[in-house]
């Protein structure tokens, strides 16, 4: 990835943090030349020791190499506890960001993505641009602190010497940039495999049960398998292709190399006459560790690019463009719902085709048809969770795309036929049909739910805390919970997709009674396979291939002998399936 693709994310994402991380460079490179002081005092207290020098410039230059030592710590710690937190603070900000800018998103965004790759910018990528925030600007000012220091110190002994002293650089220079040169090829390719193995995981822990059940035979365990194989693969040729050029450049600059070079041509220069035999102490105790620095910064060129690349996908997930909000709200007229010659695809093929019909207020219209006939898609236009390509979904007359999207939610309560609770005590996840309610509200909804008696058995009754996918609540118990939710919301518009379809024959009493409360008076849109649940509807619409193939009461479809009446005797026996 080059450095145009990635900068502007970087400084974009890391703007609330940068004024800390640029006070802790400062730091680290202070702290970092006077790292040179303690090298400085012995190569000049050898000299003064050789030359006969006076023994208090010998304590003089002791105590600044032990003061040089202490303020080197003091001032590293520093930078890195400033940096640290810093960091912690951008983790929290970004997370709590990414979160809020998920929640404006279409949810046809989500569709093509896993719940890997949802984790991986929410967690992976925020952990790992640690490095990037934490250590790379420290890194970075204290490899160029002490040789700055160094090379000011040693070119005022002999600039000779400092340009033999630096000479293996350029070579290791050259010998890395090659390895970098496919970096951002690698980098990509370790991201993607990452993403694979993390989308895997969570689907092989949401079927932990089927591959229990089914073994070596389930496809998911396979799949987990690839991943982990194809992600060790990519990390080898990385580690492979990067380690060779590593180890070449650490041979070139390890302490042996430098030092047989500083000798080497520091003795042909004394013995030659050109160089004071006293004055190549000080390249022999600091030029050799002068090198050393730059391999710190060629260790974190890895972590480097890993956080750049992670800052660079947080950046195009916040770059995502929300629902468009309207300039100047309008308020529906009533509750009545109107879909006129609706038009959506998911990016394909169209799922709804020119889709019209109309659901007055306080009535109750079911939408049925075979799988992927587009019933559920349709539903979901309603709240807005994507925004048809053609056509308008009109609440009360007013276009959805018109009406404030926070009022637009809180006017339509929604059961799924997946009960999916949050990790929260029972009461809270109840209240999210309405965050200012009281607990006594919270009590009468879940009575009116019939939910009441089964939350008191509970160990910790309204306060057992439940799990995503319900804990210590039967399906049929996580479903009136729902119910309850939508009760205590208190919607005007309520929308119904499958919410009995997995429920037991036992719960299934106890959730028709309380959707008969939830759903009386209010305008009802049902979605149901089983054509018996819908029958009293004020109006049946049938889709096919996302059309409307015919619409009207139970009585009128039986008596059209269409797709509904084939459909209705094929459940109940009475006919076979032409």
């Amino acid at each position: 990835m080059s450095a145009p693709a990635t900068a502007a994310p970087v400084r974009e994402l890391i703007r609330p943090v940068r004024g800390r991380i640029l006070a802790g460079s400062a730091l680290a490179f202070a702290g970092s030349a006077l790292g040179l002081l303690p090298y400085a005092a012995i190569a000049e207290i050898a000299r003064l020791l050789l030359q006969g020098g006076g023994t208090a410039a010998v304590w003089t230059w002791a105590a600044a190499g032990a003061g040089g030592v202490a303020a080197r710590l003091g001032l590293l710690v520093t930078a890195g506890l400033i940096t640290h937190y810093a960091d912690a603070d951008l983790q929290r900000l970004l997370r709590l960001r990414l979160a809020r800018h998920l929640a404006t998103v279409p949810l046809g965004w989500f569709s093509g993505r896993g719940s890997g790759a949802l984790k991986k910018a929410m967690d992976d990528d925020i952990e790992d641009m640690h490095h990037l925030v934490a250590h790379a600007a420290l890194d970075m000012a204290g490899a160029l602190g002490l040789p700055l220091a160094a090379v000011v110190y040693l070119a005022a002994v002999d600039w000779r010497m400092t340009l033999v002293t630096l000479a293996l650089l350029p070579i290791a220079t050259i010998t890395i940039g090659r390895s970098h040169r496919t970096m951002p090829e690698r980098m990509a390719e370790l991201n993607a495999a990452q993403q694979r193995i993390n989308n895997a995981v969570v689907e092989y822990v949401d079927g932990i049960q089927v591959v229990k059940a089914y073994g070596s035979r389930d496809r998911r365990h396979a799949r987990f398998a690839e991943a982990v194989d194809d992600f060790c693969d990519t990390l080898a040729r990385w580690t492979a292709e990067a380690g060779r050029a590593m180890f070449a450049t650490l041979a070139i600059l390890s302490p042996p190399a430098v030092l047989l070079v500083v000798a080497g041509t520091g003795t042909a220069l004394v013995a030659a006459g050109a160089l004071d035999p006293v004055d190549l102490l000080p390249f022999l105790l600091v030029g050799v560790g002068l090198p050393a620095p730059f391999m710190t910064l060629l260790q974190g060129t890895q972590l480097l690019r890993k956080a750049q690349a992670a800052a660079a996908h947080v950046g195009r997930v916040l770059a995502e463009p929300p629902l468009p909000a309207p300039a100047a709200p309008t308020r529906p007229g009533h509750s009545g719902v109107d879909f006129a010659d609706v038009t959506f695809a998911y990016g394909g093929d169209p799922v709804l085709r020119g889709v019209s019909f109309s659901c007055p207020a306080g009535t109750t219209t079911a939408l049925v048809g075979p799988s992927g006939s587009g019933k559920s898609t349709l539903l979901r236009l309603v709240p807005r969770f994507f925004d048809p390509s053609g056509g308008a979904v009109r609440i009360g007359g007013a276009d959805v795309r018109d009406i404030d999207p926070a009022a637009l939610l809180r006017s339509v309560a929604i059961v799924f036929q997946d009960a999916i609770l949050v990790r929260d005590t029972v009461r809270e996840n109840i209240r999210l049909g309405d965050p200012d309610a009281g607990d006594a509200d919270v009590e009468a909804a879940a009575r009116a739910a019939h939910l009441h008696d089964a939350i008191t058995a509970l160990p910790d009754g309204y306060d057992t805390v439940v799990e995503a996918r319900g804990g210590a609540l039967s399906g049929g118990e996580r479903q009136r919970l729902t119910i309850a939710r939508a009760l205590l919301q208190d919607a005007p518009i309520v929308l119904l997709d499958e919410a009995t379809a997995h429920v037991d024959p036992e719960n299934e009493t106890a959730v028709r009674d309380s959707l008969s409360r939830l759903t009386a008076g209010r305008t009802v849109i049902v979605i149901a396979h089983r054509l018996h649940t819908v029958a009293a509807a004020d109006r049946i619409v049938v889709l096919e291939a996302g059309r409307v193939r015919e619409s009207g009461t139970h009585r009128e479809l039986l008596a059209s002998d269409g797709a509904y009446a084939r459909a209705w005797h094929f459940q109940h026996g009475t006919e076979t399936v032409r």
